[in-house]
């Protein structure tokens, strides 16, 4: 019955089909956008602003003439990078102090627990906003205020699964046979913790990318001038008022599609080698 309920809850095949296909397509324009269609981040044409779609300007332009279609791509580019560093990031975080928690014990276990404990119950995104702010606003910033919001959930499972292993019976063989701490770790824990570390990350991606265009929402994420999809909404929103409704369509489709799309293909994946990480996480 279990596996009944698995299988009928699974993404059907056609979806994750068009999942892949919108996230391999997003990283190759990405990757090919600054070759193919090189922007000038600081350029303005004022006596283009505030265009409607037409075959010149596929998504118009925004209030200072620049081309929405443009910049988008180089905004996804950004918000894609900020989401793949950031969880690497929270990972290496989360991975290093559940280690510690797992492989220590006692004492000190309990003491990190405090603190995850103590930084989960702040929000995330009022958590985020402070480290930016006292920080200068660029890259680095965001990816450090994501990265130190979203470590928790993977210093938990880290622990969890350390905590549970170091039950096994071939630990104690292991120990039995004169291994020090330090093999058993690197040689029977890690291996066992790497493959969900490595989900964590990814799962983590989506969550990154929109805490990320959240905070450039807010204006506090890269400067103004630069391309971000999150700086483009929020400078769509007084184009809004005069009925220039474009200038924040389109990077806001973009962030929808190409989000709910990894997170597709990463719940698929998800699914085959782990049924049970997504709710350990509880992402």
């Amino acid at each position: 019955m279990a596996e009944l309920t698995m299988r009928r809850t699974r993404m059907p095949r056609p979806a994750i089909t068009v999942a892949s296909a919108v996230l391999v397509s997003a990283v190759a324009v990405c990757l090919l956008a600054p070759v193919l269609w090189p922007l000038d981040q600081s350029a303005v044409d004022l006596a283009q602003t505030r265009l409607a779609p037409s075959w010149a300007h596929p998504a118009g332009t925004d209030d200072l003439g620049r081309d929405v279609a443009h910049r988008t791509l180089y905004g996804l580019r950004v918000s894609l990078l900020v989401g793949v560093v950031a969880a690497l990031v929270a990972t290496l975080i989360g991975g290093v102090v559940g280690g510690i928690a797992g492989t220590l014990g006692g004492p000190v276990d309990r003491l990190l627990m405090r603190i995850v404990d103590t930084v989960a119950a702040l929000p995330h995104l009022l958590l985020g906003i402070f480290i930016v702010a006292m920080l200068r606003p660029s890259l680095g910033a965001v990816v450090l205020s994501v990265g130190l919001t979203h470590w928790l959930s993977t210093a938990r499972i880290v622990r969890s699964e350390l905590l549970s292993l170091r039950t096994r019976p071939f630990i104690d063989a292991a120990i039995s046979g004169g291994a020090g701490r330090l093999r058993v770790l690197t040689r029977h824990l890690l291996p066992h913790v790497l493959p969900k570390l490595a989900l964590a990350t990814t799962l983590m991606v989506p969550h990154a990318v929109w805490h990320e265009t959240a905070l450039s929402f807010l204006g506090l994420g890269l400067p103004p001038h630069l391309a971000s999809l999150g700086n483009m909404i929020n400078d769509g929103q007084g184009s809004l008022l005069t009925g220039a409704w474009w200038a924040s369509l389109m990077p806001g489709l973009v962030i929808v599609i190409v989000t709910l799309a990894l997170a597709a293909v990463v719940a698929r994946w998800r699914d085959r080698l782990d049924p049970r990480v997504r709710a350990e996480l509880q992402l």
